[in-house]
């Protein structure tokens, strides 16, 4: 997702705090193993030396403070909940650019590149028993047993859908045969189970009403499904610099995401062959790129994408709708999702 775009004055407060909480639990631990993970978060250079980088827009920990807020919670007691699902998404990121073998992220070189595939993997591991520590913190802030076990159950389950959706990803690659049908399955467990623990967790941590938390998970599961299909128009359609990475990537490493899977199955018979040639090479060249950003505009891909992110925007609107929950604690939910859904491409 782009960098360029600033939070809503509101949210800006909430991220300096959850940056904040990560760093308190990353901590400043003098073995040299939390330099790699304070170099992934941007808080560090390569040499362990101070650095202001990026560390991402914080958008899960942020939907799950807001829907705490929202439902009548104290946002700043659950920040240890916050910082969670951050360790998760980051875990999840430097496990992603192993297996993707990309060798950039926000604008700089990926973990593994430069400490290697081992400690990387090392690295996502630390990230991962992070998250769960930073959990059980929650008890002492006052919150209540039973909620923090219906909290880290959720993660638990959204952590094993991220992989399960992470194993098709993987495993589409070498497949032709990708439908639409499949991706939405794959993103729904790669990306939109950890929006939607991300919003039930808040509720959860706020609330005693299932039906509630249910209503917000819903809510976070279409707000990501909208979220991973822009993220694939970007890398696309995109902006390097907005993106943190280059442009087309997806492509020359042979993904299906939704602009070739939709132009695998709406295209001519004479760019489906030529689509099949392609990704069944090795090495898709910036030649072949051209080829494949050609037979996508020929397609529609672009603007069925546009058409999908709409849906599933309205969607996610509608499950706010039968929260119960009045109009006016509606609105920052509401604004969140508008801000992430913004963008040209």
């Amino acid at each position: 997702m782009g960098s360029s775009k600033r939070l809503p004055q509101d949210f800006q407060s909430y991220q300096q705090k959850i940056e904040a909480e990560l760093k308190e639990i990353i901590g400043s631990n003098p073995l040299t193993f939390y330099d790699i993970l304070r170099y992934h978060m941007g808080w560090q250079d390569e040499q362990g030396c101070p650095y202001d980088g990026e560390s991402g827009k914080f958008v899960r920990p942020l939907l799950c403070l807001i829907s705490c807020q929202a439902t009548g919670g104290d946002a700043v007691r659950i920040m240890p909940a916050a910082a969670a699902l951050e360790l998760i998404h980051n875990f999840s990121l430097i496990h992603d650019d192993i297996q993707d073998a990309s060798c950039e992220r926000r604008h700089r070189p990926t973990v593994w590149k430069i400490w290697g595939q081992s400690q990387a993997i090392n690295a996502g591991d630390a990230m991962f028993a992070l998250a769960f520590s930073a959990l059980f913190r929650l008890k002492y802030n006052g919150i209540k047993e039973q909620r923090v076990m219906a909290a880290s159950q959720l993660l638990n389950e959204a952590c094993l859908k991220l992989c399960e959706g992470q194993y098709l990803d993987i495993a589409y690659q070498s497949r032709l045969d990708v439908t639409i049908k499949d991706y939405l399955d794959m993103i729904a467990k790669k990306t939109a189970a950890l929006m939607a623990a991300s919003t039930a967790i808040g509720t959860c941590l706020a609330v005693d009403n299932d039906k509630m938390v249910d209503s917000f998970y819903g809510f976070g599961e279409e707000l990501g499904m909208a979220y991973q299909i822009q993220d694939d128009m970007l890398g696309i359609w995109g902006k390097e610099e907005e993106i943190g990475k280059p442009v087309k990537d997806d492509i020359s490493q042979g993904k299906k995401t939704l602009p070739v899977v939709y132009a695998f199955e709406n295209c001519k018979d004479s760019d489906r062959k030529k689509l099949e040639e392609i990704y069944s090479q090795e090495v898709i060249s910036s030649e072949d790129v051209a080829m494949v950003m050609e037979i996508l505009d020929r397609s529609g891909a672009r603007r069925y994408g546009q058409k999908l992110i709409q849906q599933y925007h309205r969607q996610a609107l509608a499950m706010l709708g039968v929260s119960g929950l009045d109009l006016s604690r509606q609105a920052p939910l509401k604004e969140i999702a508008s801000f992430l859904l913004e963008c040209d491409y």
